[in-house]
């Protein structure tokens, strides 16, 4: 019998602007509960399969279940070291603020019961007010000016403190990132945004790759089952008719088709055997015919209007797609 440490997969890493290498594969930490059992139970069984990469957010309410998971991921010898890990968490929206950052920062370190993070992103290009914490806004007046300028020089302040290994963003379009990269002293590593085989972001990420921003996809199966995502990924006949051509499930498809796109992403499962099948796609590759199918694809983005309930969308994309 094969021991645990034999069974885990081997996923590839991308190296950040940083200089850290980050897998390309992570496994997202969304609360479906307020129990924190579910998570470090994920967590646990994701470390032995060949998760090192973990996607978190102070938001999220999952940051304590995963540090505990760490925590016991150490005690059973899963891990040698809290280095083997790859740890990503986000600044939520009423922290915003320059003032706020370093203090939502510590405020998660503390959660995790970490030192530091490998990677602390931006959630959103959006600022509400200090101490309004919503998953979804419904007031316009809830949101205040983005002090773009002030929010980004503290992040880099938190990397020369060694709190977070890289800095980066979330949500934001090509033409944040380019007023970003006007006047940051250190650029973002990574920008996480939705991204899938129904929303398949190329100006983008064409942008991202020619500056060396890694791009990192969520809901890179479409986020079926959400209150906002959709089925058009795992219900598309065309990734259907490519899954079948190979052996494969719509899933292990559209995550490949991620990969050979040089698109990090963060998968959400928490079943044994679906953390399983998102591992196993490194022995097959998609062909030109694959390609075009799936550049036929219906396009759409789900996540419209962040964690607004009206319409945000020119503001926080700026019509791209």
């Amino acid at each position: 019998m094969c021991s645990t440490r034999e069974a885990t997969v081997a996923i590839p890493n991308v190296v950040l602007q940083s200089s850290l290498s980050m897998p390309v594969i992570g496994l997202g930490t969304a609360a479906e509960s307020n129990s924190t059992q579910p998570i470090k139970q994920a967590v646990l069984e994701a470390i032995k399969l060949g998760y090192r990469h973990f996607d978190t957010a102070s938001m999220y309410g999952s940051e304590q279940a995963l540090g505990e998971a760490i925590s016991e991921a150490l005690q059973l010898g899963l891990i040698n070291s809290r280095d083997q890990l790859f740890i990503t968490s986000k600044l939520w929206l009423p922290d915003n603020h320059p003032h706020l950052v370093l203090p939502a920062l510590r405020k998660s370190l503390q959660s995790l019961g970490l030192e530091y993070l490998d990677l602390y992103l931006i959630h959103f290009p959006l600022s509400a007010k200090p101490g309004l914490i919503k998953f979804t806004y419904d007031d316009q007046h809830d949101f205040l000016p983005f002090d773009f300028k002030g929010v980004w020089a503290s992040m880099e302040q938190s990397h020369n403190l060694g709190l977070a290994k890289s800095i980066g963003v979330s949500n934001f379009s090509t033409k944040k990132l380019e007023h970003l990269l006007s006047f940051a002293t250190i650029p973002p590593a990574v920008n996480q945004v939705e991204m899938n085989a129904s929303w398949q972001q190329k100006n983008l990420t064409q942008y991202c790759k020619s500056k060396g921003i890694i791009v990192t996809a969520y809901s890179p199966l479409g986020a079926k089952g959400t209150s906002w995502g959709s089925n058009h990924v795992m219900d598309s006949d065309l990734l259907k008719q490519i899954a079948q051509a190979h052996g494969k499930t719509v899933a292990q498809v559209s995550l490949r088709w991620l990969y050979e796109q040089g698109v990090t992403f963060a998968v959400k499962s928490y079943n044994k055997e679906r953390m399983k099948e998102n591992l196993d796609i490194f022995d097959f590759s998609l062909t030109n015919d694959d390609y075009q199918k799936i550049n036929e694809i219906k396009q759409e983005r789900m996540l419209k209007n962040g964690p607004a309930s009206f319409d945000l969308a020119d503001d926080l994309f700026d019509g791209e797609n």
